[in-house]
């Protein structure tokens, strides 16, 4: 077999996608993609996410060079951040795998249904 053609997920690969394909990831990307936004904008614009986990994914997209950090000279200093040249490469990507979601969620929610129900199949018989 030829084994140059085989899907290998390293641990720096599995890393990075953990990085970016996170809830809150996308979401940020998400609103990036339309515009450069302030940190409270994004708060605004995911008000499920907290300040903390918030600046958290912020510093991992910088670091992994998908957004870039802008400090602003107006008064008080604000920061505005943006996507990348090499993040807006995600967008591709990502725009692929929701629409394999999309157009798979019926048969995924049909395998999830069948899966819980031989699962509490099993938990009746095993209490029995």
């Amino acid at each position: 077999m030829d084994t140059s053609d085989e899907l290998r997920i390293d641990a720096p690969h599995r890393d990075l996608l953990d990085q970016i394909l996170d809830k809150w990831s996308l979401s940020v990307l998400n609103e990036l993609c339309e515009r450069p936004c302030r940190f409270n904008e994004l708060r605004r614009a995911i008000p499920q996410v907290t300040q903390k986990s918030l600046t958290a994914t912020l510093r991992r997209l910088e670091r992994n060079g998908v957004i870039e950090r802008e400090v602003v000279s107006t008064r008080p200093v604000a920061v505005r951040y943006r996507i990348t040249p090499l993040g807006k490469t995600l967008r591709h990507p990502i725009d692929v795998l929701l629409a394999w979601a999309s157009q798979n969620m019926p048969a995924i929610e049909r395998a999830r249904q069948g899966f819980d129900t031989q699962q509490e199949e099993e938990a009746a018989t095993a209490a029995t």
